[in-house]
């Protein structure tokens, strides 16, 4: 299978593209990495992309490539609707156009954060976005729908992460770690919000979820016109728990305060409940738990720290 990534120097359009070169069914060319100058949200067209495609003949393009900046989307609704859903739209004409699947990577800030039972957002609970960033997704989501079911009734997959990190770091862990190194040397606490709460989730494993996804022909198979999948780690952290997860990896001595997010004045605001219930995998198995995955990235952070 020949499968086309967009976004592939992104965190997890790297991801994706590490973990199809090792999956058999991408055949000895591996994957197709689009990323700038040639795939650019802010001049993509139908035609560019059909260019893209006739190309280099995907049979799947997994949309990866986004505005992920929430606080610059909040400050440019705009430029966010441009790069996030405009842009998912023409991408999802293209493929119609040449017959390609398109998985569509999406978002829980599609959710509006209020949800008070405990569970996680499901595949089909009601889109509500409260911000920007969540708008422009939850619409990149309706426009990837209308464009696939249209005349052609060409799969599709709508793929929702949740507070991702990992490569190449500037993530949450990094910053974390950076802001409680210096919260250490001014002898002061390290402020972290305590009442949003999330599904921390690790880019790689993400990955490894899609590419077993693909192979069992589940990612959006023939005989549906949509799949939704959440694909997070399991388990559930607030930010300041996961805080103190990273402090005790790096072995940063710094005490941590607990704030509201109403602490910070910030130009979007983030939903306070973030936590997706992930879909199952063919295998049966779920992603590992966040603390298992956090394990692994924390070499990566702990190398940057000494390079910083």
């Amino acid at each position: 299978m020949r499968v086309a990534v967009t976004g592939a120097s992104g965190r997890l359009g790297r991801a994706l593209i590490e973990a199809l070169e090792a999956a058999p069914f991408t055949g000895p060319k591996g994957p197709i990495a689009w990323s700038r100058p040639e795939f650019d949200l802010d001049t993509l067209t139908v035609e560019s992309v059909g260019a893209l495609i006739e190309r280099d003949r995907p049979e799947l393009v997994i949309h990866a490539a986004a505005w992920t900046d929430v606080d610059g989307c909040a400050k440019d609704p705009a430029l966010a609707m441009r790069r996030n859903a405009t842009a998912t739209g023409l991408v999802a004409e293209a493929c119609v156009g040449y017959h390609a699947h398109l998985a569509v990577i999406s978002t829980n800030e599609v959710f509006d954060g209020t949800r008070t039972d405990g569970q996680g957002y499901g595949p089909y609970d009601r889109r509500n976005p409260i911000n920007a960033y969540g708008a422009s997704k939850a619409e990149a989501e309706r426009l990837a729908s209308g464009a696939m079911f249209e005349d052609e009734l060409m799969p599709l997959a709508i793929v929702r992460t949740s507070w991702l990190h990992g490569p190449p770091g500037n993530d949450f862990p990094a910053k974390i770690a950076a802001a409680a190194i210096r919260a250490r040397a001014a002898g002061e606490p390290l402020r972290v919000v305590g009442d949003e709460i999330g599904s921390p989730t690790y880019a790689p494993d993400v990955a490894e979820a899609i590419v077993e996804l693909i192979g069992e022909d589940e990612l959006c198979p023939e005989s549906e016109l949509a799949r939704y999948h959440h694909l997070v780690n399991r388990g559930r952290a607030s930010r300041a728990e996961w805080a103190r997860e990273v402090l005790r990896a790096t072995a940063i001595d710094v005490q941590v305060e607990e704030v509201p997010a109403s602490t910070w004045q910030r130009a979007s605001t983030p939903p306070l409940w973030a936590v997706l219930e992930p879909t199952p995998l063919p295998s049966g198995e779920p992603m590992r738990h966040w603390r298992d995955a956090f394990a692994d990235a924390v070499p990566a952070l702990l190398r940057s720290l000494r390079q910083g």
